[in-house]
């Protein structure tokens, strides 16, 4: 190896203070010995350990003279707390402050750790010091890249060249569609894997409802998924909680059923007529977009999670409240905690409100990122307070809250990265009892379309990731969605 080309006073140690599982281990040595590589175990699964090993086995190796990481800006704060835990490595940090950043571009280090806005607004700086010295790049949570056209996205393939070594990482490298992997895998090899057009490849994987009429597109779309993990095998590796590698407590599901307050339905209906027209014409889906479908349903699903959300004379108590207060209540005379995810900022507060008796904090965008810190340190440190009431957009990722092992999800979007992040807060390898996911659903409403579309997404993504075969998805997925929603729609 060349020698490093600048020398600190004080070289740090580069040991890690922990030993990893053999699983991590393996991720190690798979990920270091490669130009570029892709870390997509199961969230839950110690990848920050396996990044911070495969950064320490590159200095060590004087592979690389500094390790970059960029993580989202809710996360820098808890990449500082793992780094602490697991090296000896103090990072300097790239923020949007340009005064500070520039005694981190001037002073010799070994790690620095930024995050996406700070690379964005600080591309031409980084450039210029990435000319200077060997980096190696490691990018958590790399479904941020996911879109290609977005300004965030473009600045990451620019910067990809300057880079000695490449790392993504997430547990959900298909994010809501198969086509989510394309921009994450050209940032590592510039197109040599999946190709260079990204339209061509979002057609070809894209889940459409149409696809339920023709057997033999149905067929060739899942051939399709399945090869993609065929063509990126070689430089990714993937751990499941289900692949008899670890133990971990079992995940139970559970499905709670919710009837309306009257004045609830009301609303709910007359909005529902309102919005028919805009989805369905003549028994047909007039744009064939999951996700922009439920963009024009938005409204549907804030009435049956809360009508107060958008409508202020709402004064009732909505008809998925009850059961929640009745669930949280016995979860906490059992001394356990749980989570409330709710993706609405005034929804969050209001349950707060609600639960205050429960000891309830908020956690949501509105907050400042040290209100957000304070919170879940305050939630995990003190046993009286065992609610946590949360949106997914604050807090689904790199947070660790095995002190709760209840999630319940009082209302859920499209997204089917937020449902999987959130519920695995508490499904970790340091939780030790039994985790219970709880799903909310009004009855005959919205809430059971998104219930199919998700799980239609999750089994395009297991596909696409080879955590399962072709075959096991064709038994399993339905196609269902467009049945459902006309039904839920009030369609004959």
């Amino acid at each position: 190896m060349s020698d490093f080309r600048f020398r600190l006073r004080v070289e740090p140690v580069l040991e890690p203070k922990y030993k990893a599982f053999p699983y991590q281990e393996e991720a190690t040595d798979f990920v270091a010995s490669r130009q570029y590589a892709a870390i997509f175990h199961e969230q839950g699964l110690g990848k920050t350990k396996i990044a911070i090993d495969v950064m320490l086995r590159w200095l060590e190796q004087e592979e690389v003279d500094t390790v970059l990481v960029f993580t989202k800006k809710g996360l820098v704060a808890n990449w500082v707390r793992e780094f602490n835990m697991h090296c000896q490595l103090t990072p300097l940090v790239v923020s949007e402050n340009s005064t500070n950043n520039y005694y981190v571009f001037t002073t010799p280090t070994r790690l620095v750790l930024s995050h996406f806005e700070a690379a964005k607004k600080e591309i031409r700086r980084f450039k210029a010091w990435l000319s200077s010295r060997r980096v190696g790049v490691i990018i958590d949570e790399s479904a941020k890249i996911k879109n290609p056209e977005a300004e965030l996205t473009q600045a990451f393939f620019e910067l990809s060249p300057f880079f000695e070594k490449r790392v993504i990482m997430t547990g959900t490298p298909v994010a809501n569609r198969p086509y989510d992997l394309w921009a994450q895998v050209y940032f590592l090899d510039g197109g040599a894997s999946l190709g260079t057009d990204f339209k061509g490849f979002k057609r070809e994987t894209d889940l459409t409802a149409d696809l339920r009429h023709d057997s033999q597109a149905f067929e060739t779309y899942q051939r399709r998924l399945e090869g993609i993990n065929e063509r990126i095998k070689s430089f990714s590796i993937r751990e499941t909680k289900d692949g008899g590698r670890i133990v971990l407590p079992s995940k139970e599901f559970r499905r709670i059923e919710c009837d309306w307050e009257p004045a609830q339905f009301e609303l709910y209906r007359q909005v529902r007529e309102e919005l028919r027209a805009l989805v369905v014409r003549d028994g047909q889906l007039i744009e064939d977009d999951q996700e922009s479908i439920l963009k024009r349903l938005l409204r549907l699903v804030q009435i049956a999670s809360n009508p107060g959300i958008i409508d202020e004379s709402y004064t009732a108590e909505p008809g998925k409240f009850e059961p929640l207060y009745d669930l949280i209540t016995d979860i906490t005379r059992a001394g356990e905690k749980a989570i409330v995810w709710t993706n609405f900022n005034d929804n969050c507060d209001w349950l707060v409100k609600k639960l205050k008796s429960f000891g309830a904090h908020p956690l949501n965008g509105k907050m400042s990122m040290e209100r957000r810190n304070a919170v879940i340190k305050w939630f995990l440190e003190n046993p009286e307070d065992q609610v946590l009431v949360a949106t997914p957009g604050a807090a689904k990722e790199g947070l660790t809250l095995t002190v709760a092992n209840h999630v319940i999800f009082y209302d859920r979007t499209y997204s089917l990265d937020d449902y999987l992040q959130a519920q695995d807060r508490i499904h970790r390898v340091s939780q030790t009892r039994t985790c219970y996911v709880y799903n909310m659903l009004m009855v005959d409403s919205v809430d059971e379309w998104v219930d199919c579309l998700l799980e239609e997404k999750r089994l395009a993504a297991q596909l696409t990731q080879g955590d399962i075969d072709a075959r096991a998805y064709s038994e399993r997925a339905t196609l269902g969605f467009f049945e459902i929603l006309k039904r839920v729609l009030g369609e004959n």
